[in-house]
């Protein structure tokens, strides 16, 4: 009897570890493929986005202060400034984004800018004074920086960035290094260039 009752708490305990099993099993394909499924909608919708900004036109190359002036704060500056957009470039420009998102101040799209985001940056860039210890951070974030400086060229997006240097710099202490990683990555000129996200600093 003994014996008996052994064998099936044997049977039980196998029973139910198969069970568990299974379950875990069924459990970490359930969160693969949704995963999976996530991340073909975001690299869909990236595409979706990247088809739109690579034709937009309304980046220039040549437009500075009275550029984004003339325009009205709820419209958008879109594309790149120089090059074509490539979209590997992009995807990884995005993604390094991603780091500095509680920035708000930040674009979280260079290729894709408010212009009343672009307006307020120009403002800095006129308004925001350094002391001589900031601006040291910012020369150095200038010999750090792919471009020399936020920009491939002394467009809007060089003085926007530029402001956007300060700000950061006054209020949020950035180092020389994080100015520079936010303008490598905020590139906006378009080009195959590859963007090493995280590769200067890290908030």
């Amino acid at each position: 009897m003994s014996k008996e009752i052994k064998i099936k708490k044997r049977t039980l305990f196998i029973s139910l570890a198969v069970i568990v099993l299974v379950g875990l099993i069924v459990f970490s394909y359930s969160r693969t493929s949704v995963y999976t499924t996530n991340q073909d909608a975001d690299v869909k919708e990236l595409e979706a986005k990247f088809a739109v900004l690579s034709k937009a036109n309304t980046n220039l190359c040549g437009g500075t202060f009275n550029y984004v002036a003339s325009k009205s704060p709820d419209q958008r500056i879109q594309g790149s400034c120089c090059g074509p957009m490539n979209f590997h470039r992009y995807t990884e420009q995005i993604e390094a984004l991603k780091k500095y998102s509680k920035y708000e101040k930040i674009p979280s799209d260079p290729y894709d800018v408010s212009v009343e985001s672009a307006q307020e940056l120009l403002s800095y860039q006129k308004e925001i004074v350094l002391s001589n210890e900031q601006q040291v951070i910012y020369d150095e974030a200038t010999g750090l920086s792919h471009e020399g400086g936020p920009c491939c060229c002394k467009c809007w997006h060089w003085y926007a960035y530029e402001g956007l240097a300060k700000y950061l710099i006054v209020e949020e202490n950035f180092t020389s290094e994080q100015i520079a990683e936010v303008w490598d990555i905020s590139d906006a000129c378009g080009g195959s260039g590859h963007v090493e996200g995280g590769g200067h600093g890290h908030t």
